[in-house]
């Protein structure tokens, strides 16, 4: 009981002391989520602190049944990880069904090679992006509409930057359990930052790694920045409401949510979401 004490709080002060992170040495940065992984596996698991120890590096060894999220074998775009725990976890990602040697392609049905979209309004764009979101939640099933976005498309998030929607879709597909939402809040254009729109939403769910972890509900803020000249979204950065050590504390040890960690977002009131009509040219008329 003793070790599983020592390891809680080392844990929750390596969580809450960004100052300390933020300045430690690169060595240290980098054992950090190990310690997290390890804590959890001593304090979640009946076992000793060395056979947790064990598991954790036999886990850490094998590849075949978890794979990193934007694997570099696979030509991802991402630019980076910004995050150490993300990069450390992403080697314990779920393996997808292409991965398993399943012929299947989750996102088969979208044509990321579609037209793009006629340049609209802010405003108009704005409602039409609530409505597909709202109902389709591409946040974290990936089931997005590239007619919306650039070719040159970047996302950026606490975490990880990447380029292009194609990765961007595959991406949150492969690391969201499919029971996940999205619940959008708003859409609207946002009225301190010059071309850009601002979805509020309220993420919910679970994420692939290693055997599952769920998400304590938390809110969203996605600014998409859009073109003058194109009017496509050119780049998405996501923001949270809390810090990321308290998802990431939250998920590893649940019943600290309320108490050490933020409560859960509460709950999103339905709205009737409609896409804006088409203006129809009548020529001979007008």
């Amino acid at each position: 009981m003793c070790m599983v004490v020592y390891f809680l709080r080392l844990v929750i002060s390596l969580a809450t002391d960004e100052a300390r992170l933020q300045y430690t040495p690169p060595t240290m940065v980098s054992l950090s989520p190990i310690i997290v992984v390890a804590a959890a596996a001593c304090l979640l698991s009946p076992c000793s602190s060395f056979q947790a120890a064990q598991t954790i590096r036999t886990s850490t060894l094998s590849r075949q049944q978890y794979t990193p999220l934007f694997s570099k074998d696979e030509m991802s775009n991402v630019d980076e990880y910004r995050n150490g725990v993300t990069e450390f976890l992403s080697n314990f990602m779920q393996r997808t069904p292409e991965e398993a040697g399943e012929n299947v392609d989750p996102l088969g049905n979208i044509d990321f090679s579609a037209p793009k979209v006629g340049k609209m309004t802010l405003e108009k764009l704005a409602a039409s992006l609530d409505a597909e979101l709202y109902e389709k939640e591409w946040f974290v099933t990936g089931n997005v509409n590239p007619k919306y976005f650039d070719d040159d498309f970047q996302f950026q998030d606490p975490d990880v930057k990447l380029t292009g929607i194609e990765d961007y879709a595959r991406g949150v597909k492969k690391l969201f359990r499919q029971d996940s939402r999205a619940e959008i809040i708003s859409c609207v254009v946002n009225t301190t930052t010059p071309n850009t729109i601002t979805v509020t939403w309220r993420l919910s769910g679970g994420v692939n790694i290693g055997p599952g972890l769920d998400i304590k509900p938390y809110i969203c803020y996605t600014d998409f920045t859009v073109d003058e000249v194109s009017g496509l979204v050119v780049f998405q950065e996501d923001r949270f409401d809390i810090p990321g050590w308290d998802i990431l504390l939250s998920a590893l040890f649940p019943f600290l949510i309320g108490k050490i960690t933020a409560p859960p977002a509460p709950p999103v009131e339905p709205r009737v979401v409609k896409m804006p009509v088409e203006e129809k040219k009548l020529f001979g008329i007008f």
